[in-house]
């Protein structure tokens, strides 16, 4: 069996997000398990070139992994005719210009989200990308989760019937940084380094309901900071000046309805840290990162509302376990495969750079019907 190695510059390998899911969970993860098998029976050999601003941290990381090929020179690692494809999890602020450096280059570009901080520029981006007749995606990770990869198969499957309404719940408690360290890095929350939960949060919550559900048509939204002085890294106070919590209204095909909380500010009485609860005239699921539960039409009970006597009913109880079927691999990973095989064989997919200007183009829009208060149409991008 033939193995072709293929060169993979990943920038922002010293952040939580690109060590962990990115390179450990992902791209170690295909090395260790022998590469990945491509169509014609040979295998692609994935060889990380790290990437990023300290010299030190990179090299801690490649001596951990038994890694060797590392720089804090992202033109010369581009410049490399044995690099296809470029990846970047950076802080969002610096993507833009290290994404149109690869595609100058003439590399693949996969990208964490959001792909820019503006409309303008993720469109003028995917124009680039285009016009280079290069090859492009997104990380669009919350698709490959088990729990909704459980909710796209009942959709699918038409369990639910003529779907009415999706309600998400997102989010969790960041610690300010006085008395406990917060789990999130300082910059999520200043507006100038491209913080905010809305240009976070928005564009996942626009692929989730674009490929499960249908295409976005309109949004409303409530971008609100509510937790305006947290201490950084060092211990140093410092002002949040980005939202910490936004609350959306988005209108699907269908005349399907989805309601989205997303906070940071917010303790945690659910299940998972996300859960979607999606409900149709012949049933009704709640799905989370892993689980999935289902009640059908049939075995629907029928409260009556009494608020002189506490209810005897056990809510959680009447619902149904939708069970694995298949085994599920870390959700990066799965997407990292696909969109492999996509720069390698051609093979389906969908999560480019213009659906990652979709992403970004209801955030925008989300922030200004914010500023605004009031309802926006999603017009179509033009290519």
């Amino acid at each position: 069996m033939s193995r072709t190695t293929i060169g993979i510059v990943l920038n922002g390998v010293t952040g939580r997000m690109g060590l962990r899911q990115h390179l450990i969970r992902s791209v170690l993860a295909i090395r260790q398990a022998g590469g990945l098998p491509l169509a014609d029976g040979s295998t692609l050999w994935p060889e990380p070139v790290l990437v990023g601003r300290s010299e030190a941290k990179l090299r801690t990381i490649a001596e951990e992994h038994g890694l060797t090929d590392f720089t804090t020179d992202l033109p010369a690692a581009l410049a490399r005719p044995d690099v296809q494809i470029y990846f970047d999890a950076q802080v969002t602020s610096a993507r833009d210009k290290a994404l149109r450096m690869a595609i100058d280059a003439g590399k693949h570009i996969y990208t964490e989200k959001p792909v820019a901080e503006t409309l303008d520029n993720a469109v003028e981006l995917a124009r680039l990308a285009d016009a280079a007749g290069i090859k492009h995606g997104v990380v669009q990770d919350k698709l490959y989760l088990p729990g909704l990869r459980k909710l796209a198969r009942l959709v699918r499957g038409g369990f639910f019937g003529r779907i009415l309404s999706v309600r998400g719940e997102f989010g969790y408690w960041v610690f300010e940084g006085d008395w406990q360290s917060a789990q999130r890095p300082s910059w999520n929350y200043r507006a100038a380094d491209g913080g905010g939960i809305t240009l976070d949060m928005f564009p996942h919550w626009h692929y989730v309901l674009e490929q499960i559900f249908g295409p976005v048509r309109a949004v409303t939204a409530l971008s609100t900071t509510h937790i305006d002085k947290r201490w950084d890294e060092d211990g140093q106070p410092y002002d949040a000046t980005a939202d910490d919590a936004a609350y959306g209204l988005f209108e699907l095909d269908g005349g399907v309805v989805a309601q989205i909380n997303s906070s940071w500010a917010v303790r945690v009485n659910r299940d998972e840290l996300v859960e979607f609860q999606v409900d149709g005239t012949l049933g009704s699921a709640v799905a989370g990162l892993h689980h999935c539960r289902l009640q059908p039409r049939a075995a629907t009970p029928k409260p009556v509302w009494n608020p002189d006597e506490p209810t005897t009913q056990r809510f959680r109880e009447q619902w149904q376990e939708v069970p694995d079927n298949e085994v599920f691999i870390n959700g990066f990973r799965a997407q990292w495969e696909q969109f492999l095989r996509y720069v390698a064989e051609d093979a389906p997919y969908t999560g480019d750079l213009w659906a990652g200007a979709r992403g970004v183009q209801v955030a925008e829009l989300g922030l200004q019907s914010s500023r605004e208060g009031r309802r926006l149409e999603i017009p179509e991008l033009t290519r």
